[in-house]
């Protein structure tokens, strides 16, 4: 058995190597390596995939998700709320720019944030709603929309782990993750579903207006070189990143299936154990049906009932076998962003996440054998 890794990015850069040299090469021989034909064309690709009329690129999620909220001209002190339950960048950006983060509960089951929670964090500060679709799933967005709509807030989506995820709404309308609200947001950070070879991300949004300032930010506020119409941050992809990307955005979805296909496989292997809970979709569904759509898997995150997660994350590292606690402490009690008005009975969902989810390897180049290994030892040692 061939050693088991967190993210096989040299077992997927072995299949797509021809490809990816020979464009970076074309690069280096341009010595366009800011703003060149790759990155233009890049984002038409990614503009034809997601069914959008905007997306604009940029050096990274972090930087995506900024320009995002300066491009909306929220100012400071206007709350915007988001999950409780995901990585620190989302909330980092809000206090970054003197806004006032509101952090909510999320659904156990989807990990994503929690719509009665939302509700009730909704003041006349309120301004914006940062849905994450956590671990490849997106967030309750019908819902979302509908209580954006009936207090005027603007929804910037954080796709950064679900891009090439379908959102499909009740009466049959599908959307990609990261094209519903105002804007989305996505980070193309290596380990992404899709990723480049470096830091990169992208901001997407159908409004014309909203689209020309956001490429005014990105670029230091320049329309016209050396005049500067807006504030702005100098945050561009890079074209060798770009060329990375036009290898891999076509491959985008068969990578998601490759995914859905090892969660399927852990899914049965753990199947009606009491001390696991395995994945479920956002519709309640237990399974993932052979047509899903709706979750790709950037992570696949188990919760472990019995009191032993800890105890199996390193009996895991012990075997060989890589493993993430995604993740230990809740934004709420993290010293950067502690606040008064968090109450822990608010958070109950979340702060029993942290004792209780373990990810297991994912990507692409999982093959059975490797799964086996890893269920068995996590069985053998539940049991």
């Amino acid at each position: 058995m061939k050693k088991i890794q967190m993210v096989d990015l040299q077992g997927q850069y072995a299949k797509i190597q021809d490809q990816v040299d020979s464009r970076i090469s074309e690069v280096l021989k341009s010595a366009a390596y800011i703003n060149g034909p790759e990155v233009h064309e890049f984002q038409k690709n990614l503009e034809e995939y997601l069914n959008i009329k905007h997306v604009i690129p940029c050096a990274n999620g972090t930087d995506a998700l900024q320009i995002a909220m300066m491009g909306l001209g929220l100012q400071p002190g206007d709350e915007v709320i988001t999950s409780d339950f995901t990585f620190a960048a989302t909330v980092e950006v809000i206090a970054l720019l003197h806004l006032t983060p509101v952090l909510v509960d999320v659904e156990k089951d989807t990990f994503n944030m929690d719509i009665a929670a939302l509700k009730k964090a909704i003041t006349p500060k309120t301004k914006a709603i940062v849905p994450v679709h956590l671990f490849g799933q997106c967030a309750n967005m019908e819902a979302v929309l509908e209580v954006a709509k009936e207090h005027n807030l603007f929804v910037i989506e954080d796709t950064a782990q679900a891009i090439g995820a379908d959102y499909t709404f009740k009466d049959g309308t599908k959307k990609k993750a990261g094209t519903m609200g105002i804007t989305g947001t996505t980070s193309f950070f290596p380990s992404k579903n899709l990723g480049c070879y470096g830091d990169g991300g992208a901001i997407f949004t159908n409004d014309d207006e909203l689209a020309h300032t956001l490429r005014g930010i990105v670029n230091h506020g320049m329309y016209k070189r050396y005049y500067h119409d807006v504030v702005g941050v100098n945050s561009r992809l890079d074209s060798i990143q770009a060329a990375v990307l036009n290898i891999k955005l076509p491959l985008l979805d068969s990578y998601c299936d490759a995914r859905r296909v090892a969660a399927r496989y852990y899914n049965n292997g753990f199947k009606n154990n009491p001390n696991i809970t395995t994945p479920k979709m956002g519709n309640g569904c237990e399974f993932i049906c052979e047509n899903c759509d709706c979750h790709v898997f950037h992570q696949y995150t188990l919760q472990i009932k019995n009191g032993k997660r800890n105890e199996l994350h390193q009996h895991l590292l012990d075997n060989g076998i890589p493993n993430a606690i995604y993740y230990p402490v809740p934004l709420h009690s993290q010293k950067a962003y502690t606040d008064p008005r968090y109450k822990e009975e608010h958070f109950k969902v979340t702060n029993e996440l942290i004792d209780t989810v373990i990810s297991l390897p994912m990507h692409t180049e999982l093959d059975k054998e490797q799964q086996d290994f890893i269920i068995s030892t996590i069985l053998n040692f539940i049991n």
